[in-house]
């Protein structure tokens, strides 16, 4: 072996094992090395040493393709045959059938076929070198595998099913929804609160079947439900998809590390889950009431805009990717910021620099239904409407900041609280606090279970809005026991 072969495994050597590198000790365990073709190649280029110092037993070969079919499904990568577990260099004995022996092996057990480079390095050293397969995924005997960390593990059939759909270009949404039926269509929800929503935008009256309706969306194929239908229109979307909803944590200060306040979980259909969402959000956001000069009429400016705040809720359930049945959206509110995490990054070679000119949706499907009822823009638009309502902001908060890669993305909204002016003539309220007062001026008081039924919020929660505007000599309590009930002052 020449010198700049040695000092290339002697480098591989003493990086150690870990997700890239692994070291086994004989050719017994070819079972393993044929597994390890199969994990799953669509991260990083992958090299994988694997020692053996031994040349016993073709028996146990097959443990070889376990790592061999890893590596298919990967981006590539290395075996290196000929090392021990400590990293010392021993060497194999390699007859003149060795490699021939060992193509076989490889051929016979890994599917699709693959055609690995093999070479003797030095007489006692095998490398077999492994392009990523073009046909995901990879099965060495009939099983896929997939590295995490240091070990080689049996995929899902989920992950197996997703490398499937993504190959042949085939999206979740339009995929039907096995052991639904129509029973599980809330077809409540859709007569009485989708239909009349989409008469009042699309300004035409539905005739026909509401079955047809739901069909003509692409939701119904063959007579049975897809997945599209399950998440829109579904009575329990979570049966079928335990993880599709939204979590939302609201911390104190700038940090997790902070006490967390409140914690929601938002689920039913897509439509309900922004809508709740947006409302929780809504109702947790400042707002500065200004009275300029010469005007009657306060001037209100939200620490966030409020087209942003639900636009990035609904990009989340569309563009979400659902084969990743592990993960759910989750929303952290922080002082200064929310967080929106989302499984599944940006596709279709849009990136946060072309997002703009660029438009893709993951789930067509779902966005065409959302953008019938003005849920989400229908041409793309969202973005661009999302910067111009914050350079349109009076108080120019940061614009949005988007962190992907290929299976998520975090897309951060920061708030322009920090800019209220504090001066007499300026009010900071929440949207509960504000209805406090509009209703108080409209049917002249207010009680505290109403405030508790309107938002769905603990007595400690309306407490707080309550003594606020007291402390605030907006409101005063009138009343004792059950007959106290709060009126302007």
């Amino acid at each position: 072996m020449d010198e700049e072969k040695t000092d290339y495994f002697l480098e591989l050597i003493e990086k150690g094992e870990s997700e890239t590198l692994e070291f086994k000790p004989s050719l017994s365990q070819i079972n393993e090395i044929l597994e390890a073709i199969e994990i799953p190649l669509n991260l990083v280029p992958y090299s994988l040493v694997i020692s053996i110092y031994t040349f016993p037993l073709w028996s146990s070969i097959i443990n070889g393709n376990v790592y061999i079919s890893a590596l298919a499904n990967k981006k590539g990568g290395k075996v290196l045959i000929g090392v021990s577990d400590s990293g010392k260099i021993q060497g194999v004995d390699v007859g003149k059938d060795t490699i021939e022996k060992l193509t076989n092996k490889i051929n016979s057990h890994i599917e699709p076929k693959i055609y690995p480079k093999i070479s003797v390095e030095n007489q006692n050293l095998i490398l077999i070198e492994i392009e990523e397969s073009p046909d995901k995924p990879v099965l060495a005997f009939g099983r896929a595998f997939k590295r995490v960390g240091k070990s080689t593990l049996k995929m899902s059939r989920d992950e197996q099913e997703k490398i499937v759909l993504e190959k042949n270009k085939i999206n979740f949404d339009s995929e039907i929804c096995e052991k639904a039926t129509l029973d599980d269509i809330d077809w409540d929800f859709v007569k009485k609160e989708f239909i009349p929503l989409y008469e009042n935008i699309s300004e035409n009256k539905i005739e026909g079947e509401l079955k047809e309706l739901i069909e003509s969306f692409g939701c119904i194929k063959d007579n049975k439900l897809t997945n599209s239908a399950i998440l829109l229109f579904g009575k329990e979307p979570q049966k079928f998809f335990m993880n599709a909803y939204i979590a939302l944590a609201r911390y104190k200060g700038d940090t997790e590390d902070n006490e967390r306040l409140d914690y929601k979980e938002f689920t039913g259909n897509l439509f309900r889950q922004v809508d709740k969402c947006n409302a929780y959000i809504r109702e947790h956001t400042a707002i500065m009431s200004k009275l300029n000069p010469g005007e009657v009429k306060r001037e209100d400016i939200p620490e966030y805009g409020f087209f942003s705040i639900r636009e990035l809720i609904t990009n989340a359930v569309v563009h979400r990717d659902y084969l990743e049945i592990g993960t759910k959206i989750i929303i952290k509110m922080f002082d200064n910021r929310i967080d929106y995490y989302n499984a599944g990054g940006l596709t279709n070679d849009i990136t946060p620099v072309n997002i703009l000119q660029r438009q893709y949706s993951r789930n067509p499907i779902i966005a065409r239904v959302l953008s019938k009822v003005k849920y989400i823009e229908e041409l793309g638009e969202g973005w661009n409407k999302i910067i111009k309502e914050h350079k349109e902001h009076p108080l120019s908060p940061i614009l949005p900041q988007i962190i992907t890669d290929k299976s998520s993305m975090l897309v951060s909204l920061y708030s322009a609280k920090e800019k209220f002016e504090k001066k007499e003539d300026v009010l900071i309220l929440n949207e509960r606090q504000r209805h406090i007062l509009q209703t108080i001026k409209t049917q002249g008081f207010i009680k505290s279970i109403d405030l508790q039924k309107r938002f769905n919020i603990t007595r400690d929660t309306v407490n707080r809005d309550i003594n606020y505007l007291i402390q605030l000599k907006l409101i005063k309590m009138e009343g004792i026991g059950k007959a106290i009930k709060y009126v302007l002052v």
